[in-house]
């Protein structure tokens, strides 16, 4: 096969939004996600619901995108999807689609692990933005992971730190919900934060050895405050909002960026990059642009639609690892928890 034409269909569905992507070459024609706005009624994904709304979604969303990248079915060379980790509900329908696809139309089979999937959402053509550089650091964030990833080439990663309780996601997420905003939260915190003073409020901020993360402790100072505050003042909350949303945002992305300022430091890495959901944040974004410039970093930033889950960084990571022969078989099934090992 001429790789120069390589068409790869990719499918998202680990957690709450169905994603199909259309990638030829390193280059996304089509990348489409159907979201689940019932979740925001019970302040988190419920995973029956979610997995109910993907069996729904999933086959006018591919269809969506093999309409809009212009292409025929016959065209596509192979299928990527994501194994896990994720909510297993969910994942089993995009598994099965994925598997009845390649079955269907006699094409290779390819199972991606969603982490994976993030950090090389950065090599998908871009002409606004550089492809990072071997080796280099990848900080991952979302509602579920919190890691650092030593990424040696698309195939060979090693996570050196990860966070050992909560996500900053998820913390994030949590301390919405004590300032009474709907799930999900973390944006509206950033939306506010942007008003607010970060230097009003301190929390406090573990100490955890090597490159590893904790966040359970700062999201349990938050709720003491709050608690302690709302009994001198009911209305604490509602008068110091947009403070408090600066002041957290702060709190959780200073403890973010002494762990990789030091991994950087020390493996001698100059090259960073952040991926994940919570790499949409405008804090973290541009903090990681500041600090890139105090300690000459060359940084990374993915774009907006390339940071939540999506089937484009599926797609991407699918190619790497169709061009290394890396293909599954009908025996292949969706796993919520998989190891992240190298694949070379």
């Amino acid at each position: 096969m001429d790789q120069k034409e390589t068409i790869i269909l990719a499918i998202e569905s680990s957690c709450d939004d169905t994603s199909a992507a259309i990638l030829k070459n390193n280059a996304i024609l089509s990348n489409l996600i159907a979201g689940q706005e019932i979740h925001s009624e019970y302040g988190g994904v419920v995973p029956e619901l979610a997995s109910r709304a993907h069996l729904q979604n999933i086959v006018p969303v591919v269809s969506a995108a093999i309409a809009k990248a212009r292409i025929n079915k016959a065209d596509i060379d192979a299928i990527a999807f994501t194994k896990g980790p994720g909510l297993l509900g969910s994942l089993v329908v995009g598994t099965s689609f994925a598997k009845s696809f390649a079955m269907a139309m006699n094409i290779p089979l390819i199972d991606v692990n969603h982490m994976y999937g993030h950090v090389l959402a950065h090599f998908i053509d871009d002409k606004d933005r550089d492809k990072p550089a071997f080796p280099f650091l990848c900080l991952t964030v979302s509602g579920g992971h919190t890691q650092i990833v030593h990424v040696k080439s698309p195939l060979k990663m090693e996570i050196i730190g990860s966070t050992i309780d909560d996500a900053a996601g998820e913390a994030f997420d949590k301390i919405a919900k004590l300032l009474g905003f709907r799930y999900p939260g973390g944006p509206l915190i950033d939306k506010h934060a942007q008003r607010g003073d970060p230097k009003v409020f301190q929390f406090a901020k573990p100490r955890v050895d090597g490159y590893n993360y904790s966040f359970s402790g700062l999201k349990t100072s938050v709720l003491y405050f709050l608690q302690k505050q709302e009994k001198i003042n009911p209305d604490f909350i509602s008068e110091n909002l947009d403070d408090l949303c600066a002041s957290v945002q702060k709190s959780i992305i200073d403890v973010l960026f002494v762990k990789l300022v030091l991994a950087s430091k020390e493996l001698k890495i100059n090259e960073i990059a952040i991926a994940g959901g919570v790499s949409a944040n405008s804090e973290l974004r541009s903090r990681l642009i500041s600090v890139g410039e105090q300690f000459g970093w060359k940084t990374h930033i993915p774009r907006f639609e390339y940071c939540t889950d999506n089937a484009a960084m599926i797609a991407i990571t699918g190619k790497f690892m169709h061009e290394a022969g890396l293909h599954s078989n009908q025996s292949v099934s969706a796993q919520a928890r998989i190891p992240f090992k190298s694949l070379v």
